[in-house]
């Protein structure tokens, strides 16, 4: 079984790499973010092996990228940090198991091969929130029976705001998410893009589905009003 590992510790890595290898897997290993989506995108693995901190793209921009291209290997994460806020960010953008440094070898072992056992079903499911509905595995976007037509950004937009449905999301959380990391321009291209969106899923239907918070950001109503209500 072929694993690709993206960990820029080097002594950890090389022990890792040593112990899948005597575990039966066929290892590619690199240290860089960009250089870790390029071979995901492109390999053939049954499993990834991802760090969160990693140079030039963290792993969660990684792992986002893979799953937009349509990638469905198992992803374990590793991290230094802990705690649920970053195992929930984790989950939410298509992990399969989470594992907090330092750990215990043969138990990441365990849980890559209990991954690899499960196999990667094509997911995940449709998304659907204030009469909306976006199902990742064709991007296709649909109100009311009608397909909206969004660029790539705007799509991915307002897949995070569904999948964040009720919650406030700030412009810093919001760039993050959907612009890469080390995004270096001004954060009013989410104002602007957010009225990119309300013309498209929202004036034609006369709804009001994206709610400014003001000075706080945006959220995806899941009941949304009627315009002139």
């Amino acid at each position: 079984m072929r694993l690709l590992l993206v960990e820029d510790e080097r002594s950890l890595a090389s022990a890792l790499g040593d112990a899948l290898r005597d575990d039966g897997w066929v290892v590619d290993h690199t240290v860089d973010g960009r250089e870790g989506l390029r071979l995901g995108l492109h390999g053939q693995y049954d499993a990834i092996v991802l760090d969160i901190m990693l140079a030039s793209m963290n792993g969660y921009d990684v792992l986002k990228n893979l799953r937009a291209g349509k990638v469905w290997a198992p992803v374990l994460m590793l991290t230094a940090k802990d705690g649920d806020y970053d195992q929930t960010d984790a989950f939410d953008l298509g992990a399969d198991d989470y594992v907090t440094k330092p750990f215990s070898t043969p138990v990441l072992l365990a849980r890559l091969q209990a991954l690899a056992r499960r196999g990667a079903p094509e997911r995940p499911a449709a998304l659907s929130a204030g009469g909306l509905s976006l199902d990742p595995r064709t991007r296709t976007v649909v109100r009311e029976g009608r397909e909206i037509q969004l660029t790539a950004r705007e799509y991915a937009l307002l897949h995070h705001l569904m999948r964040k449905v009720r919650q406030v999301q700030s412009k810093a959380e919001i760039l993050e998410n959907v612009w890469d990391s080390d995004y270096p321009g001004a954060d009013n291209v989410v104002e602007v893009y957010i009225g990119y969106l309300r013309r498209k899923i929202d004036a034609p239907f006369g709804t009001r589905s994206l709610e400014t918070g003001r000075g706080l950001g945006y959220r995806l109503n899941p009941v949304p009003q009627r315009s002139g209500s």
